[in-house]
């Protein structure tokens, strides 16, 4: 841990003045009428100017859109990491781990489909841990069992190597994604709580704590429902995250196939239920699974609005900021992609996560 006082104060401060800057809604519906140039202009006139002028005598279309998106990204991150101290910097830290999980998926769902080194690069944050050289050599591979072995010596390696067994059988890709997500959840709660039972009742860890349980609790929600719409014979249990407050592995198990159960469920959740009635409804009315997701996104940036409004002193606000700004880049990349590939106006805004 980081030696010396936290300064939330003073990160939060900084983490509004960001936040105010953040595409709204408007700016979202305006910018799927344009065409990829023309998105790339108007991020020009942006927080994004740097990165387009920086990249676009190299890049063009989609491809400046999605090197100056991610580039923005890691910036923005570094920069909490820059302005944190002592225990806060450790908090948020941990958190941003989880790039290094988006940078994994993305590699091996690159490799699954033959996707060029190249093409996987733009995809990736560089907001996490992991080394460049690291990250060089798994672009290198080929194949889905070396990445793997060129993570030896990581938290990732043995959870990895254990859900291999099952993507040889299933040919899914669930089993290694959720492996990731598994191994980043349940260290980062076991680093912050030391284990279950010892989670704190107060200050910065308390919260901390609550919006990671959210984080799983969602994400287990969502794996149940992409398990029923698979059709796969799959374990749902093996596919449960520990550490949320949400769901069992039993109850997890119980309402796979149930989307009006698996709602009721989080909405009788006093946690969830007294505070996201909006959101509630909206996963209510979704009727395909990319629009429970949205609504299941939707739902978390709204609890972790509603936590950093409560607890404006914590670190529960730049959680919700690096929510935000994640939710602009993807949607922000999901127009430009959705432009690239000739959809709709419609089409597109269903990709979208507008609150």
């Amino acid at each position: 841990m980081s030696a010396g006082a936290s300064n939330p104060e003073y990160v939060n401060a900084r983490v509004r003045s960001r936040r105010a800057s953040l595409f709204s809604d408007e700016d979202y519906r305006k910018l799927i009428r344009m065409g990829p140039s023309e998105i790339a202009r108007f991020m020009e006139e942006t927080e994004y100017e740097r990165e387009i002028n920086e990249l676009g005598a190299r890049f063009s279309g989609v491809d400046l859109i999605e090197y100056a998106l991610n580039r923005n990204l890691a910036k923005h991150f570094e920069d909490l990491i820059d302005w944190a101290d002592g225990r806060l910097y450790d908090l948020i830290a941990r958190y941003l781990r989880k790039f290094d999980v988006w940078n994994l998926k993305t590699i091996i769902r690159g490799i699954y489909t033959d996707t060029a080194p190249d093409d996987i690069r733009t995809d990736l944050i560089r907001a996490g841990e992991l080394e460049e050289r690291t990250i060089d050599r798994l672009l290198e591979t080929d194949d889905i069992e070396d990445a793997i072995e060129v993570l030896y010596g990581t938290i990732y390696y043995e959870p990895l190597t254990v859900a291999y067994e099952e993507f040889e059988e299933t040919g899914a890709l669930v089993p290694l994604e959720n492996a990731l997500d598994r191994e980043f959840y349940e260290n980062l709660l076991a680093d912050v709580s030391g284990g279950p039972g010892n989670e704190p009742q107060e200050g910065p860890e308390a919260k901390y704590i609550e919006f990671l349980q959210a984080e799983i609790d969602f994400r287990n929600a969502r794996n149940a429902l992409r398990l029923a719409r698979s059709g796969a014979d799959l374990d749902p249990a093996t596919y449960y995250i520990d550490g949320g407050v949400l769901f069992d592995e039993s109850e997890l198990s119980r309402l796979v196939g149930d989307y009006d159960a698996l709602v009721d469920h989080i909405a009788e959740n006093r946690r969830y239920g007294d505070r996201l009635s909006e959101a509630l409804g909206r996963l209510r009315e979704a009727d395909s699974l990319i629009q429970f997701e949205h609504a299941l996104d939707a739902a978390l940036l709204e609890y972790a609005d509603t936590l950093s409004s409560i607890y404006p002193a914590s670190v529960s606000a730049v959680l919700s900021y690096i929510l935000a700004k994640e939710r602009e880049v993807e949607n922000i990349r999901a127009i430009a992609r959705g432009r690239e590939v000739g959809l709709d106006e419609n089409e597109i805004e269903e990709e979208l996560v507008i609150l």
